[in-house]
């Protein structure tokens, strides 16, 4: 070969694989351009198979292996339970559920034979179904934990060629009872000064004859100084009565424990016979005479607090102990002065 022919040659190969290389870089966009289409589909929804935006969600189901919940939006939009739509319920956890969903964030995307078989999604623990508007809908199917107990393997979309290893966020999540998504009703943020009186009863005793009874009541001068009397007698140093004015005015619940309760669960409770009542008569916000009513039943069994209800409010909430201990004592033994 020519040294003229050789170059030729070299050319011609330069050229050939310039267009090879450009070839490629098309390739590589249309490839990119592919992959982004099979991502997002023109409505906007992933094609994983949840919904682009957690509002497009209107309707959640799920089974966490002990109890099965089940969740809607009502003519307004509000998320209500669909057992008992006047439940006051807090929908903190099925947002954060529906942004789990929408922002799909698997450790692990597993297609291999052995993954899919011993994953456990043929004997599946839990599982959540979530629907659009539309009809559209979003499942997940939990199988095994992990060795390590903190993620699962999971199915989504019923799509049985795919195992996900996801955190066990949402199978947390799914784990609030309830009682736990309750939205509690706040009681009155009391200073001293805004107290008028307090009367606090104890328990029935057993020949029926009528509680005893210890009504604290207030005077203050035009300076604000505040004074306590029982009986006559001045009491605002008493130790017992500083105490139960810091917890009557750090009063909170902490959580429902029986919404709507049932004549058994109100006896099982001792709310039918408490062990004690506090009626405060205070000065409101807008400055109008108000009454804030507690009745106290029994403890709980891990001593944490009392069974409690609050004025007409059916319910029953946990008082913890700690907030109860000087009206319990005034309530069982009355007022050392």
């Amino acid at each position: 070969m020519t040294w003229k022919e050789r170059r030729i040659v070299t050319i011609l190969t330069t050229i050939v694989l310039v267009l090879a290389a450009a070839l490629l870089i098309v390739l590589g966009i249309r490839f990119r351009e592919w992959r982004a289409a099979q991502q997002v589909d023109p409505a906007g929804a992933p094609t994983d198979g949840t919904a682009a935006d957690p509002a497009a969600y209107t309707s959640l189901t799920y089974d966490n292996g002990a109890a099965t919940l089940s969740f809607a939006q009502n003519d307004s939009g509000a998320w209500v339970w669909t057992a008992d739509e006047t439940f006051p319920l807090d929908d903190t956890v099925i947002r954060e559920i529906l942004d789990l969903l929408v922002n799909w964030n698997p450790q692990q995307t597993l297609t291999d034979e052995a993954a899919l078989e011993s994953s456990g999604l043929d004997e599946s623990t839990a599982s959540l179904t979530a629907a659009t508007a539309d009809g559209t809908t979003t499942t997940v199917l939990f199988g095994r934990t992990t060795t390590d107990g903190t993620s699962y393997y999971v199915r989504l979309n019923g799509d049985e060629s795919t195992v996900y290893i996801i955190a066990d966020t949402l199978y947390q999540l799914m784990s609030t009872t309830i009682y736990d998504m309750c939205r509690l009703p706040e009681l009155p943020a009391l200073t001293e000064a805004d107290i008028q009186s307090v009367t606090i009863q104890g328990p029935a005793p057993e020949d029926g004859s009528e509680p005893a009874s210890m009504v604290l009541t207030t005077q203050q001068t035009e300076d604000g100084t505040v004074t306590w009397r029982y009986n006559g007698t001045d009491v605002t140093d008493n130790a017992t009565v500083r105490s139960l004015l810091e917890d009557l005015t750090a009063l909170a619940f902490a959580r429902c424990v029986d919404y709507n309760p049932s004549e058994e669960a109100v006896s099982i409770c001792g709310l039918d016979e408490p062990e004690a009542t506090a009626r405060i008569a205070y000065t409101n916000a807008s400055g109008n005479d108000a009454e804030l009513l507690l009745t106290v039943g029994e403890r709980l069994p891990d001593r944490s607090g009392r069974y409690t209800r609050m004025d007409d409010d059916t319910t029953i909430y946990l008082l913890e102990t700690d907030l109860l201990d000087p009206l319990m004592r005034v309530a069982a033994s009355g007022l050392e002065t």
